[in-house]
């Protein structure tokens, strides 16, 4: 197993394995059970996408294409109608 990416949060974690998976990568999302002690541990680097040596390759290029991607165009309303925007 390589870990090959660090998540930001346990969102984002839970995002990019579920992703993984549907590509047919088997990913393990390593230190999700430690986020409960996170006011004696370390903030940084507890989380960790690790995956089977063979396909750690792909699960990065899949990642990066992810982390590369920008939404559609369609996807973005043209005004925030009634919303105040900060």
């Amino acid at each position: 197993m390589q870990r090959i990416y660090e998540p930001e949060n346990l969102m984002e974690g839970e995002l990019l394995q579920s992703m993984l998976a549907s590509e047919g990568v088997e990913a393990h999302l390593a230190g999700r059970d430690l986020l409960g002690g996170a006011g004696e541990l370390p903030v940084f680097g507890l989380l960790g996408l690790t995956v089977p040596n063979d396909q750690a390759q792909y699960a990065r290029e899949l990642i990066a294409a992810y982390n590369a991607a920008l939404p559609m165009p369609f996807e973005e309303p043209e005004n925030f109608a009634g919303v105040l925007v900060c």
